[in-house]
């Protein structure tokens, strides 16, 4: 990794993901949460303020330390304990049935191997565990149009954010991983150009 991907694009993800449009989103993912929380890509720690009071703890997977270092304000603000105790969400220190739940934001996107990691949550979540989730990926079949944008943009954004893919289908990949959908709302972000902004958000249970 260079100094760009090293230094640059954490702070950049870091205010990318701490605008205002982001905290509805936030706060949906996060209902429901509760006992020992995986978070996969925990980033500078914008979940925070969301957990629900029913979460007794979070192990942080996050492999900038960078982004790390930026949510030391936040982690140091809240009452419920966080713990950073992984770097790569395609291979979690954990032993099977750890958690509760997982939580993952705006994290797929950008995972060299998006299928092995979430194996990896399955493995780690108790059976019934959920994998709360809000990820960007590829637009919906009807808005083919979107998709060929996105296809041609997506090796300059992930060039410049770090390895950010455009294409990624976020529930094809669940239910793939061995997930069950229990609910979903497939949308756009407000604010952001279709390409970069068709969102997924909802619940999976691992079996």
């Amino acid at each position: 990794m260079g100094i760009y991907a090293e230094q640059v694009v954490p702070r950049i993800i870091n205010v990318a993901c701490g605008v205002k449009v982001t905290v509805p989103l936030r706060r949906r993912v996060c209902e429901g949460l509760e006992g020992e929380i995986v978070e996969i890509g925990f980033g500078s720690g914008h979940n925070i303020p969301y957990y629900p009071a029913a979460v007794t703890g979070v192990t942080a997977i996050e492999p900038s330390d960078v982004g790390w270092r930026l949510a030391a304000d936040r982690v140091r603000a809240t009452t419920v304990p966080v713990r950073r105790a992984g770097l790569d969400g395609q291979s979690l220190p954990f032993a099977d049935d750890s958690f509760d739940a997982a939580l993952s934001t705006w994290t797929l996107c950008t995972i060299p191997d998006a299928d092995a990691a979430l194996h990896e949550i399955r493995r780690v979540l108790r059976p019934g565990g959920t994998l709360h989730f809000v990820e960007h990926g590829l637009a919906p079949e009807t808005d083919e149009n979107i998709r060929r944008w996105q296809r041609r943009l997506e090796p300059v954004n992930k060039r410049l954010l770090g390895g950010c893919h455009l294409t990624r289908p976020t529930v094809e990949m669940l239910t793939t991983a061995g997930f069950t959908i229990r609910e979903v709302d497939v949308f756009y972000e407000d604010g952001a150009p279709k390409p970069m902004g068709a969102a997924a958000l909802g619940v999976a249970v691992a079996p």
